[in-house]
Protein backbone atom coordinates (compact mmCIF):
# COMPACT_ATOMS: atom_id res chain seq x y z
CA UNK A 1 0.00 0.00 0.00
CA UNK A 2 1.45 3.61 -0.87
CA UNK A 3 1.33 5.89 2.15
CA UNK A 4 0.73 9.41 1.88
CA UNK A 5 3.28 12.50 2.52
CA UNK A 6 3.21 13.70 6.00
CA UNK A 7 1.10 15.96 7.61
CA UNK A 8 2.15 15.95 10.69
CA UNK A 9 4.48 14.22 13.26
CA UNK A 10 1.98 12.84 16.17
CA UNK A 11 -1.59 11.71 16.26
CA UNK A 12 -4.62 13.94 16.38
CA UNK A 13 -7.22 13.80 19.05
CA UNK A 14 -10.55 14.03 18.03
CA UNK A 15 -14.01 13.84 19.78
CA UNK A 16 -16.18 11.35 17.83
CA UNK A 17 -20.09 11.21 18.28
CA UNK A 18 -21.61 8.02 17.43
CA UNK A 19 -23.02 7.14 13.82
CA UNK A 20 -21.20 9.61 11.89
CA UNK A 21 -19.07 9.37 9.29
CA UNK A 22 -15.38 11.01 9.06
CA UNK A 23 -13.55 11.12 6.33
CA UNK A 24 -10.00 10.70 7.13
CA UNK A 25 -7.05 12.56 4.49
CA UNK A 26 -5.11 9.65 3.16
CA UNK A 27 -2.99 11.42 0.82
CA UNK A 28 -1.06 13.90 3.34
CA UNK A 29 -2.38 16.90 1.41
CA UNK A 30 -5.67 18.45 2.68
CA UNK A 31 -5.15 21.37 4.41
CA UNK A 32 -8.17 20.06 6.74
CA UNK A 33 -6.08 17.45 8.92
CA UNK A 34 -6.86 14.56 9.53
CA UNK A 35 -9.59 15.01 7.48
CA UNK A 36 -9.87 14.74 3.56
CA UNK A 37 -10.86 18.30 1.97
CA UNK A 38 -10.35 16.59 -1.73
CA UNK A 39 -7.12 17.84 -2.48
CA UNK A 40 -6.32 13.83 -3.34
CA UNK A 41 -7.96 14.72 -6.87
CA UNK A 42 -6.15 13.17 -9.45
CA UNK A 43 -4.02 11.12 -7.72
CA UNK A 44 -4.47 7.52 -6.35
CA UNK A 45 -5.26 8.29 -3.18
CA UNK A 46 -9.04 8.43 -1.90
CA UNK A 47 -10.27 9.06 1.71
CA UNK A 48 -10.70 6.41 4.26
CA UNK A 49 -13.99 6.46 5.72
CA UNK A 50 -14.98 5.65 9.49
CA UNK A 51 -17.93 5.65 11.26
CA UNK A 52 -18.11 6.07 15.01
CA UNK A 53 -19.68 3.28 16.90
CA UNK A 54 -19.94 5.63 19.72
CA UNK A 55 -19.13 8.90 21.19
CA UNK A 56 -15.36 9.01 22.12
CA UNK A 57 -11.90 11.09 21.53
CA UNK A 58 -9.95 8.70 19.19
CA UNK A 59 -6.46 9.36 17.88
CA UNK A 60 -6.57 10.09 13.82
CA UNK A 61 -2.80 9.36 11.71
CA UNK A 62 -1.41 12.48 11.06
CA UNK A 63 1.91 11.27 9.81
CA UNK A 64 0.32 9.22 7.17
CA UNK A 65 2.52 5.74 8.07
CA UNK A 66 0.37 3.80 10.01
CA UNK A 67 -0.54 0.59 9.38
CA UNK A 68 -3.82 0.70 11.06
CA UNK A 69 -5.52 3.97 8.94
CA UNK A 70 -7.34 5.64 10.39
CA UNK A 71 -5.59 5.62 13.30
CA UNK A 72 -2.32 5.90 14.85
CA UNK A 73 -0.24 3.10 15.85
CA UNK A 74 3.11 4.98 16.37
CA UNK A 75 4.78 4.80 12.70
CA UNK A 76 5.37 9.06 13.52
CA UNK A 77 7.92 7.69 16.17
CA UNK A 78 9.79 4.95 13.44
CA UNK A 79 11.91 7.35 11.26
Amino acid sequence: MIKGQRAGESAIAVDVEKGKSYYWCSCGKSSKQPFCDSSHKGTDFNPIVYKAEETKKMFFCACKQTNNPPFCDGSHNKK
